[in-house]
This record gives structure tokens, C-alpha cells and sequence, in this order.
């Protein structure tokens, strides 16, 4: 039975993206679809929703920091942080050299932003009309930009996905991004290796009028701007926490929108709760957004992704599958089970959230080193759904950027960083064998 009801949400989900249809109605018929099976189980309507709540309240603390993200991304846009990053990226411009300086940019946007979405919405659609303009071909620029955002969604110290992981895991978060760190490099030089050498095979490109958005005609600009971005940094230096920092970052911005843009203090909370929106029509694409409010959607497929994992939990729906991985870790190893099942919960759930806590609910008893499950997470549930082309995680950057499907195979970074896990993992455990 338990087969049946996750091959029926499966197809609920394909169903949901060939039409179109939002993915709030495929979780919302998972919700009662996995009642019904708690039901069948013969648990109670009360048993069962205790279930769900009890998966809510694992992850309760990310829903403060939702709202701490979505008023940081709001005043950063109305200070003119995020446009005088921009800018001053934009003076770097090689056409030679713009594959890896496209996929650069990217991850470090993400890593100051914390969010791939919002990334690929600003420095994604810097890079990917500069390097239309000078005749870069899209599918290697989109690639570069896809593998960059989530450089810094899997990463940065106030990204939703990283804390997601420590949550899960009982992780703390810098511990985490350190570990991470050490994962990333050899990858992230390979690919950056990759990109260049893309760059020097390509014909020589024109750089005509490549320039980024007008953003003078918005914002006053000065080096003070930066300060919000420069206090995550420093702050994260010194391992102060998630919430202050973000905190510190927001007051900062707010100050700067008052100070330097002239925004008025009222305007300022509107923007904190429902996005900054552009006076220039013009440039709305590149900076409108943020706001409490845009993080409500994401907050309502973190619940109800939540809700799963106590349902399966508290039902055993998973068990079956539970068991044949532990047979499959104890064979191969912990690392490649974690990653045949975020390979298989990315291609079932369409949704990095979801993904996430299917793969800690099926594989978070095969290791017992939380620091080491959750590195493990974070190089494969993370990273994997980007490179689906039906998940939200991939499709939402390609279509903010305007990428081809076909940028999907440039996005090295993303393969890198499991492979390079995956083969590591299999020499230890070689090693350590003989």
C-alpha cells in the first residue's frame, strides 16, 4: 500500500507540471493523500495530525528567519546594496573570460543573498543579457549562472537551505558551513578550470554596448552601501548568530534606505513586509522583490514538507524503502545511500525542500555523525533538485534568466560536488577495508 500511495503522489506531481498547475495543490493533495494512508493504518484523524504537527515543529525556528530574509532582501533593494554590488561587478567585464567571471558573480551574489531565486533575479539577469549582448552562447552563460546561485543557497550563512540542514541535523550552522567549505573547494577550482577553458575555446566576442541597468537614475550611490553586505560577512567571521546578523544587516540597510535613498521611515516597513517596487519601470526586473511576503510561499512548502516527514515517521510509510536502503549502505556505504536517495526524492518531489527532508527522514539513522550526514545533505539534496529539469529548484532560475533547458549540462559545480563526494567516500572506505 505504501508504494501505491507514494506512486500516486508522484504522479500528482507530474500531473501538477505538465499543467502548469501551482505546486501548492500537488503538496496540499499530498497532505490529504498521506492522512488517507495514516487512516488506512488505522491511526486517528487526532493521531495523524499530531503526526504532521510534530513534523512542523522539528523545523519551527526557520520560519523566524523566513521572515528575517524576506525583510533583508527587501531593504537591501531599497538602500541600493544589492544595485551597488551590481555596479561594481559590472566594471569587470571580459569577454574571454566572462563564462567564469558570470559563474564568480553568481556565487558571490548567492552567498551574500543567502537564496538562489533571488540571485538569479538580479546578478542572473546582469550576466546572462551582458553576455547575450557580446554574444556568449546562453546555454554555457546559463549554466555558469545556474551552478552559481547555488553556490551560495547551499552555503551562505543566511541561506534557508543551509539552516534548513542544520535543523534537521542538529548542526550548527557555521560548524556546517566550514565542513562545507573543505567539500567545495576542489570542485569549485575545477569548475572554474572548466569555465575559463570554455571561455578561451569560444571565437572572440565583441563586447559592444554591454553595460548593466541605469541604476544611477534610482540610487544614490556611495562605498557606504556595502556596509549591510560587509556585516554578514564580518559578522559570520566572528560566528555571531544567524538572527542577529541578519538582524544587524536589516537595521543597517534601513538606516542607509533613510540616509542615503531618502526613503521614508513608513515606506521603509512597507518594504520590510511586502518588497520594495521600482519608481523606474525599467528596472523593476532587476530590483524589485523581497519582503515578508515573499517568503509566505516558500514558508507554506516548508510546512507542509514538514507535515510529511511526521506523517512518514509517525506511519512508517517509508519504511520499506528505509530498510532497503540500510541494506544498500551497508554494501556501498552511508555517502552513496544518501545520494541514490536524494537522487530519487529530487525526481519524486520536484522541490528542494521537500527533497531535503524525504532524504534526512530516509537516510538520518544510516550515520551517526551528524556533522558528517549533514555535509552529506548538503552535497547531494541540496545540489541534485537544480539539475531536474521538472523541479522548481531549476526551472524558476532558467525561466528568471531566460536560460535554455540546455544550460543544464554546464552546470558543473552541481555534478562536481557529489561525484568528487562520491569518489572520495569509496577510496576511504577502500582504504580503510584492506
Amino acid at each position: 500500500m505504501a508504494n501505491i500511495v507514494l506512486g500516486i503522489f508522484a504522479a500528482i506531481f507530474f500531473i501538477c507540471i505538465l499543467t502548469g498547475s501551482e505546486l501548492l495543490y500537488a503538496l496540499g493533495a499530498g497532505f490529504f493523500l498521506f492522512v488517507g494512508y495514516g487512516l488506512y493504518k488505522k491511526y486517528s484523524l487526532s493521531d495523524v495530525l499530531s503526526m504532521a504537527w510534530k513534523g512542523v515543529m522539528s523545523v519551527r525556528t526557520i520560519f523566524i528567519v523566513f521572515m528575517l530574509i524576506g525583510m533583508l532582501t527587501g531593504v537591501w533593494r531599497a538602500s541600493g546594496t544589492i544595485a551597488y554590488i551590481i555596479t561594481l561587478a559590472s566594471d569587470f567585464i571580459e569577454p574571454s573570460i566572462f563564462i567564469l567571471i558570470a559563474f564568480l558573480l553568481n556565487c558571490a551574489v548567492s552567498f551574500l543573498l543567502g537564496t538562489s531565486f533571488g540571485t538569479s533575479a538580479t546578478m542572473g539577469v546582469i550576466t546572462m543579457s551582458i553576455g547575450m549582448t557580446i554574444g556568449m552562447p546562453p546555454a554555457m552563460v546559463g549554466g555558469a549562472i545556474l551552478a552559481g546561485v547555488y553556490f551560495g543557497d547551499r552555503m551562505s550563512p543566511v541561506s534557508t537551505s543551509a539552516l534548513l540542514v542544520s535543523v534537521l541535523t542538529e548542526v550548527d550552522l557555521y560548524t556546517n558551513i566550514r565542513n562545507m567549505a573543505k567539500s567545495a573547494a576542489l570542485p569549485f577550482l575545477i569548475s572554474c578550470v572548466i569555465y575559463f577553458a570554455l571561455g578561451e575555446m569560444l571565437p572572440d566576442a565583441t563586447a559592444s554596448a554591454a553595460a548593466s541597468a541605469d541604476f544611477e537614475e534610482l540610487y544614490i550611490f556611495s562605498p557606504i552601501l556595502a556596509l549591510p553586505a560587509v556585516s554578514i560577512l564580518l559578522l559570520s567571521f566572528f560566528r555571531v548568530p544567524v538572527k542577529t546578523n541578519m538582524a544587524v544587516s536589516i537595521a543597517l540597510a534601513a538606516l542607509l534606505s533613510y540616509t542615503e535613498q531618502a526613503q521614508d521611515p513608513w515606506n521603509i516597513l512597507f518594504i520590510m513586509i511586502f518588497g520594495y517596487v521600482s519608481p523606474v519601470p525599467e528596472l523593476a526586473p532587476m530590483v524589485n522583490g523581497g519582503g515578508i511576503v515573499s517568503m509566505l510561499h516558500v514558508a507554506a512548502i516548508v510546512c507542509l514538507s514538514a507535515s510529511f516527514s511526521g506523517i512518514f515517521q509517525g506511519t512508517g510509510l517509508l519504511d520499506g524503502i528505509h530498510g532497503k536502503l540500510e541494506t544498500f549502505a551497508r554494501r556501498f556505504g552511508n555517502y552513496p545511500a544518501t545520494l541514490l536517495s536524494a537522487i530519487i526524492t529530487s525526481l519524486i518531489s520536484c522541490s528542494q525542500t521537500l527533497a531535503v527532508i524525504l532524504t534526512s527522514q530516509l537516510c538520518g539513522t544510516l550515520n551517526k555523525d551528524k556533522e558528517q550526514f549533514a555535509e552529506d545533505l548538503e552535497d547531494t539534496a541540496i545540489v541534485i533538485p537544480a539539475v531536474i529539469p521538472w523541479s522548481i529548484a531549476c526551472a524558476i532560475v532558467l525561466a528568471a534568466t531566460s536560460a535554455p533547458l540546455a544550460s543544464i549540462p554546464y552546470a558543473f559545480y552541481l555534478y562536481l560536488l557529489p561525484l568528487w563526494k562520491l569518489i572520495h567516500t569509496t577510496f576511504s572506505r577502500r582504504s580503510k577495508s584492506k
